[in-house]
Parts: structure tokens; sequence; C-alpha cells
């Protein structure tokens, strides 16, 4: 699979996380190159760290990972759709979800 045209625009793509039992959007991560072809070739989430700038398999620590059930592109193939299994809570706060801070 030539993963190229996901980082036609950049070095890093967005990963939008969704629980795929409930539609629930659990997370958003970065992904490069290496990240992506990890994820693929293991089938648990890994991203790109840009504060630490390395890659992170999430829930390697905590035990709360992330097992892929699908991965999709959008239209403009610059952002990622990744559908999980999550073991416990994927957000680093304890929170099932990263989206608990309601605005409106």
């Amino acid at each position: 699979m030539n993963l190229d045209k996901y980082f036609v625009k950049g070095e890093l793509i967005p990963a939008i996380v969704q629980e795929e039992s409930t539609g629930e959007v659990l997370m958003l991560a970065y992904m490069n190159r290496e990240s992506l072809k990890k994820t693929l070739e293991t089938g648990f989430t890994w991203f790109y760290s840009r504060s630490r700038q390395e890659l992170w398999n999430k829930g390697a620590t905590s035990g709360h990972v992330q097992r892929v059930v699908s991965i999709h592109g959008d239209c403009d193939d610059d952002t990622l759709l990744v559908k999980v299994v999550q073991t416990g809570a994927a957000c680093h706060t304890g929170n099932h979800s990263c989206f608990f801070n309601k605005i409106v």
C-alpha cells in the first residue's frame, strides 16, 4: 500500500480516533509515515508526539490500548478516521474520551 498520498501536504496527518461500537470520538492525534506503518503492521494505534518528537504506542504504559478495526482517509487524503475497540480510557486524564469539556 502506498502511504505517500497522505503525506503530500506535510509530514504529519491528523488522525481522529472513534470508538467503533458507539461512534463516540475518543481523541485526535497525529501520525507520520512510520506511526501509520506501525499501526497497520501491529493492528494497534501508534502516533507521533509533537511535543516529545517521538513515536508512541497508545496504551503501552497505561494498558488502555486501541485495537484498530478500520482506517479511512478523507476525500482530500489529509485526515484519517481510525475506528478502534478501546480498552479503558482513551484520555490521559482518565476520561473515556478526550472530548469531555462542553462549551455550549
